[in-house]
Parts: structure tokens; sequence; C-alpha cells
């Protein structure tokens, strides 16, 4: 076949120089990315830690409430209109000090009469003592009859009884008149009062007896918790090993923290631990005594004691933060002589104030445990590990913070 050239119009002749032209183009910049593709990043960095070396021991930890040494509610002994209240409700008292004072007219004139019955025994016993001694020599000389003698005995005999009688009597109505004023029996904290002045106000031994306030001791203070069957016989079989940790035996050490608190920075000690578990719960009571001198704990506050639950001994620690966990299971992440990171599953114990975490068993105290940057160390992964506390090496990021 014969192509006609002269058939061929310029603009497909411009087409196809344009096509090749766009084809050499794209290929040249091709070939341009290509030696221009950026190197692989270098290993991400992290900061590791070997684990600390420190002696501790296990704690138990327990909820409770405190409650006052001495509690007592203040009731009046005799029965009266009230006439003054001497505190202001929610102060702290003294021992000895005023409280309630009940009208005392009635009581001063018992007292009045007792003491006058008083005189009027003791006289009629002088008169009936000089009867009976004038009697006795007068039955020896014959002059009065046995029977006679007898009934001035029984007379000095009976006015001496009446003296007793009425001396006791005067005891009562002084014993009655002091106790129109109500003192406070202990020193602590009175709460308000229950009756106003001019009621009145029943007194006594009986169980119907006007109840006038509270007051609570403060300082010291006691705090109560219970604790199950199974840690009493831990305890109970480490005592009687000698290792003493939270037995019968007072003095053991333990630490307490309120509800608002993170750490356990009160101090106090054991003091009492029941003698019987109770059927209905299998726990038992136990009982700590600390310091209250700021009254910051308040009988029926809630609190956590940490109780010592094993002797001392020397246990690996790392930082708190530095734990992670995989389902069920607790891991540290460490990196290995090959700077390649990979995890170790431990078994873990209490955190300690400081925010460090002992470790039970999983890891060795050689191992490098990343304890900053661990959302960048990946398993199988290499990173380049810097110590904790040292400086970067020269061209390193710096150690991102969680």
């Amino acid at each position: 076949m014969n192509l006609n050239i002269s058939s061929i119009s310029p603009s497909s002749v411009a087409l196809r120089r344009a096509m090749t032209a766009l084809t050499l183009a794209t290929f040249v910049v091709g070939c341009g990315e290509s030696a221009q593709k950026p190197a692989a990043p270098p290993p991400p960095q992290v900061t590791v830690a070997k684990p600390v070396k420190r002696t501790v021991f296990d704690f138990d930890e327990y909820v409770g409430r405190f409650v006052a040494v001495n509690s007592v509610e203040v009731r009046a002994r005799v029965s009266g209109y009230l006439e003054s209240v001497a505190f202001k409700d929610g102060q702290n008292v003294q021992q000895s000090d005023l409280l309630f004072t009940i009208d005392k007219r009635p009581f001063q004139n018992a007292v009045d009469q007792a003491r006058a019955n008083v005189t009027q025994a003791k006289s009629n016993l002088s008169f009936t003592e000089a009867d009976y001694t004038r009697g006795q020599q007068l039955v020896r000389d014959k002059t009065i009859t046995d029977q006679t003698f007898e009934q001035r005995s029984q007379a000095f005999r009976n006015a001496q009884a009446a003296v007793t009688n009425a001396e006791a009597a005067q005891r009562t109505s002084e014993l009655d008149l002091e106790f129109t004023e109500l003192r406070a029996p202990i020193n602590g904290r009175i709460g308000d009062r229950r009756v106003s002045p001019g009621n009145l106000v029943t007194g006594g031994t009986s169980g119907n007896t006007t109840l006038l306030a509270t007051i609570v001791s403060t300082d010291p203070i006691r705090f109560e918790f219970t604790f199950d069957e199974s840690s009493y016989l831990r305890y109970q079989r480490m005592a009687n090993t000698g290792q003493d940790i939270a037995s019968r035996n007072a003095g053991t050490k333990v630490s307490l923290k309120l509800i608002d608190e993170a750490d356990f920075k009160h101090d106090g000690s054991m003091d009492f631990v029941d003698n019987v578990i109770d059927r209905t719960t299998g726990t038992i009571r136990g009982r700590a005594v600390f310091a209250n001198p700021n009254a910051v704990f308040t009988p029926g506050m809630f609190a956590r004691v940490r109780v010592p639950a094993s002797p001392a001994y020397e246990a690996l620690l790392v930082p708190d933060s530095a734990i992670g966990t995989e389902q069920a299971r607790k891991f540290v992440t460490v990196v290995n002589a090959e700077n390649v990171v990979g995890p170790k599953y431990v078994t873990l114990a209490q955190v300690l104030p400081d925010g460090m975490r002992v470790i039970k068993e999983g890891l060795s105290s050689d191992d490098r445990v990343v304890v900053n940057g661990q959302q960048r160390a990946r398993p199988g992964q290499k990173v380049t590990p810097q110590e904790q506390g040292a400086a970067p090496p020269p061209g390193a990021p710096a150690a991102e913070k969680k």
C-alpha cells in the first residue's frame, strides 16, 4: 500500500510529538524521585533503668472507722429544773469543767434539814449516854433494878444508831446538792446540749434519765477494722515463728490514710485484736491507736489502714508507670543486649509511697526496663536506649515524657 505523506495533516504530527515529549518527561521525573527517596529513620529513643534493690515488707489494706477511746453520756443524777448551761455546743472541755447546773434550792433545804437532824440526834445521844453512865453506878448499888438499867442501855444504843442514821442522811443530801452541778468526767469534745435551761430533767439510776449531752475523747483516738480468717491465720503463724506482724501483741506499726489523701502518712500502732471470730461474717476485729493532736480524726470517720503482712525482705522495684497490662497479665518492657525490646511478665506486690512498685517474680537485677517511651517501643523493634539521668547522645531526639 502506498502511503501518501501529503495526506498526513500537520496537526497530527504535532500531537504525536507532544505525546512523546510527555512520556519522556514522566520517565525523567520518575527517575529523579527514585534517586531522592529518603533513608530509613533511626531507631526510636527510649529511657531505660535497672530495677532498684530495697528492703521492704508486704502490706494488707483494710477499711475501718475511728472510735473514741472514751465516750460519756452526760445525764443528771438528781431530778430538778435545769438552771444554766456553762459551755458552747461543740467546744473542747477539760475534766471537772462545769457543764450544767440544776436548781439547788430544794437540795440546800434538804441539807439544812439533815444537819438539824444530826444535831438533834447527837443531843439525844448525850442525854442517853449520861443516863446510861449514872445507871451503871445505881445498878451496882441496887438503887435501880436490872430491868431499868437495860432500858437505859437500850435507849443509849438507839441514840447512837440515830446519830449514825442522821449523819448518813446528811451525807446523802450533801451529795445530792453536789450533783446539781454536772461537771465533765473526761477531757474531750462535747456535743450540742439536748435540753435548754428551764426544763425539768429526770435524774437517778433508772433507764429513763434525761440525756443532757455527750462527750468523746479525741487524742489519742482508736481505729477499728476487721480482717478475714485466712489473714488472721497467716498473722498467727508468723507470730508463732517469732515474726510478730499483726498478732495480739501490741506495738506493731501501721499506717493510715483518709479518703481524700493519696498516701499513708499517719503512723500508729496495733493495740488490740479480738478473741472471737464473728460467725456471721467470718472476720475478726482489730484495733490501732493514733495520735490526734489537731483533732483531724473524728469518731465515725472512714479511713484505710495498712498493716504489715510479711517479714522484711529484699525486693526489686520499678516505677509503677513502667507496668503494662495485657488482659489479666502484667508486664514490663525490657531492652536486651542487641537493643531489641520485648515484654517480661511479672508478679506484682504493693506500690510504695514514692511511686515504686515491688516486683515479686519475673525480673532480674540486670534487666534494662523501659521507664519512658513505652509507646514507641514495640516488641521485636530495635531502639536507642538512654540510661535514666544520662545526657542523650549527640543528634538524638529528646525523650518524650509520658
